[in-house]
Order: C-alpha cells, then structure tokens, then sequence
C-alpha cells in the first residue's frame, strides 16, 4: 500500500480496513491477522496499526476477544451500513466530477453505463 504522507498512517490504514470488511475480504466472524504481521504486511510500525484496529474497535466495526485475538463484527447492519457510505462516497466523487465537467445527468450515466459494458 502506497501511504499519503500528508494524512496519517492509521487513518489509511482505518479506510482500507473498511474496504476490506465492505467487500468481503475481512467477513463477519473472521479472525484479524495479528498486529505483528499486519505491521509486516503493510511495513508500518505495530503501534500504527494498534491504533488503526483501536479506532475499527470502536466504531464497532472489530471486538477483542481477550488472548483470543480481534475479530470482525458479526453485526452484518453495521457491514451493510459501511458498504452503503462507501457508496455514497464513491457517487458523490463521480456526481461532482460531472457536475465539474457540466455533463448532465442523463449523459453521464449513459456514458458510465456503455463504459462499462466497454470493461
């Protein structure tokens, strides 16, 4: 993972952490890697990623089960919630994208629509 070296690490590491559990790749119920080999992974210091599963924890996203490890919420509301702000995120950058561009709605989702097809 390539770091913004104007936002903090854990931050980054907190939003993609978020991708992870939105897509599926982190699944209600899954035991988190360790925070040794997550600081392995992506070559950042424990503490950072210590903070960045603090802060999952408590936004409600990750529990601690004492010697046992963090898992993912199994709370599929919350999973459901943050794949809907993703979302949201993902169409308010394209919406005032267009918008920047004075493409109108009804082209801009006819050109997304047959770029798609395209891919």
């Amino acid at each position: 993972m390539d770091f913004d070296n104007n936002r903090p690490i854990y931050i980054q590491l907190v939003e993609d952490f978020k991708i992870k559990i939105s897509t599926g790749d982190w699944q209600a119920g899954d035991k988190i890697d360790s925070v040794r080999n997550l600081a392995t992974t992506y070559k950042v210091n424990p503490n950072t990623i210590q903070r960045a599963l603090a802060e999952l924890e408590r936004e409600g996203l990750c529990e601690s089960q004492r010697t046992i490890g963090r898992f993912v919420t199994k709370d599929e509301k919350k999973i459901k919630s943050l794949s809907n702000k993703a979302f949201t995120s993902f169409a308010d950058d394209f919406i005032s994208g267009m918008e920047s561009l004075n493409i109108k709605k009804d082209v801009a989702l006819s050109d997304l629509r047959d770029y798609w097809e395209e891919l």
